[in-house]
């Protein structure tokens, strides 16, 4: 009997010692994301809690401004990002840093940046903005001066010779609530904005037409990493290659942190809610 238990420790000990290696095989990465952003927050946090829940890795997510996320990435100080806005708002980054980084792929196609506007608001263009300037109260509800999309709508005043309205910085908080307010009125209003947001899975919204195309073409949201991370951690390259989700799906994320829900429980929640998309990811 003694020589049984031994044999049973023993046994024991030895997929413990097992398990502890693989365990050690699964190198920890690190995720950087642009905090403020709320796709940026919302396919982070999922992508890394499938990381963890099931590739087995830990994830340590690092909320850093775009400047900084991108040369991390290039250092490798950090492993990938999922927020990198191509080719326009984050192209300088890309076009100095390209020799060091790695694409592994588009997380989101049809970004776009623009000057938003709810349904019920008569103005259809940039170019009309004038004309209905007393309906806004002369204002454009901004976000952080310096935003790439606030260069382009100050850019957007200039080309289009608006002289009854201004562009007024705030930050992406005091827009949204401006947002919120106006549509319980029912009440027209203009915001610097983006999709995808949650604000559109929470209201109709639309972009107003821009004929000189100030704002630029339809963007995508690409995943990009250290090239290290190819040897690092293999299957977690894989999926990142294949992580891409639309509207719908981002916008529900987003909208449930928006709500009150921790990031991590949002992503957990929806992850367990959508285990055919998360098994085609990983496959």
């Amino acid at each position: 009997m003694q020589s049984l238990s031994k044999l049973c420790l023993g046994l024991a000990a030895l997929v413990f010692s097992a398990s502890s290696t693989f365990a050690a095989e699964k190198a920890p990465l690190k995720i950087g994301y642009v905090n403020g952003w709320d796709d940026s927050v919302a396919a982070t946090f999922v992508a890394a809690e499938i990381l963890q829940s099931k590739l087995g890795h830990t994830v340590e997510l690092k909320p850093v401004e775009p400047a900084i996320m991108w040369q991390g990435v290039a250092r490798g100080d950090l492993d990938a990002t999922l927020s990198a806005w191509m080719p326009a708002t984050h192209g300088e980054y890309y076009e100095r840093l390209k020799d060091k980084v790695e694409v592994l792929g588009t997380n989101y196609a049809g970004a776009k940046i623009g000057l938003i506007v709810p349904e019920y608001v008569q103005a259809k263009s940039i170019a009309d903005l004038d004309t209905y300037a007393a309906d806004f109260d002369g204002k454009i509800i901004g976000i952080d001066a310096g935003a790439g999309v606030m260069r382009r709508a100050e850019d957007a005043v200039k080309e289009y010779g608006l002289t009854k309205i201004k562009l007024m910085p705030s930050s992406g908080p005091a827009m949204s609530t401006a947002l919120a307010r106006a549509e319980k009125a029912q009440k027209p209003i203009v915001v610097t904005g983006w999709i995808p947001h949650w604000m559109f899975a929470k209201w109709k919204l639309r972009f107003l037409e821009d004929p000189k195309n100030v704002f630029g073409d339809a963007e995508r949201i690409d995943t990009v990493a250290n090239p290290g991370i190819n040897s690092k951690a293999p299957e977690a390259t894989a999926f990142l290659k294949k992580f891409s989700w639309g509207a719908d799906e981002v916008g529900s994320v987003m909208l449930e942190i928006r709500d009150g829900k921790k990031p991590e429980e949002a992503a957990k929640a929806w992850v367990e809610k959508n285990p055919e998309r998360v098994a085609a990811w990983l496959k």
